[in-house]
């Protein structure tokens, strides 16, 4: 499938084949939403804690005598019941995080870029090389494209440093390695914008 390559005016500079495999499956709505659950796991921190019977501070000597002072029978000032006892089955620390295996990650990432593809949210640019390092310049190139959110995916051999400057002051704009994508921020961002380099990258890692 063919996909025209822009430059940042907005304007067509050439063609680019899209292997059809990666950038033209349907969309896999259960799947991808399984690969954002993995995604939100795998970044909870678990450290969430409340402290046990056995780590409050207090004494384990039974408090008062059994008989004869009308309260109700305890061994200890530690359960929860007492006034700086522990916490009755409170979270403890623990890694949230599951399994997904590789063919599955892959099919997801296929599908959700496919799915930015066949909506027309996908813009290939030949270079994300500018000349000024100035964010009004860039700014007003990128108006071109009417967009509400972009995500700038660049090759593995780096991205220029006035591009990096010039978008560092945008809204609503973000840089990512082609190494780093996934469904989530493909999702996240209204377009992509990625460079032309990149693309053989990517075809060779989702293959």
């Amino acid at each position: 499938m063919k996909k025209s390559v822009l430059n940042f005016q907005n304007k067509t500079v050439g063609d680019i084949d899209l292997d059809a495999s990666i950038f033209g499956l349907k969309t896999l709505p259960d799947l991808i939403h399984q690969y954002i659950r993995y995604q939100n796991a795998k970044s909870r921190q678990g450290s969430h804690k409340t402290k046990t019977r056995s780590e409050v501070s207090g004494r384990s000597k039974k408090p008062f005598s059994q008989k004869g002072t009308g309260n109700a029978r305890q061994g200890s000032n530690k359960p929860p019941n007492f006034r700086g006892g522990a916490v009755s089955m409170g979270p403890v620390n623990r890694d949230h995080s599951f399994n997904l295996n590789k063919k599955e990650k892959k099919l997801a990432l296929k599908s959700a870029i496919s799915t930015k593809v066949l909506d027309d949210k996908v813009v290939i640019i030949d270079s994300f090389e500018i000349k000024s390092f100035k964010t009004k310049d860039l700014y007003s190139d990128l108006k071109k494209f009417d967009y509400k959110s972009a995500l700038f995916i660049h090759s593995e051999s780096g991205i220029d440093k006035n591009f990096k400057l010039a978008s560092s002051n945008i809204p609503r704009v973000s840089i990512l390695n082609q190494k780093g994508i996934n469904v989530k921020d493909l999702l996240t961002f209204d377009k992509i914008f990625i460079e032309q380099k990149s693309i053989n990258e990517i075809t060779k890692r989702l293959s």
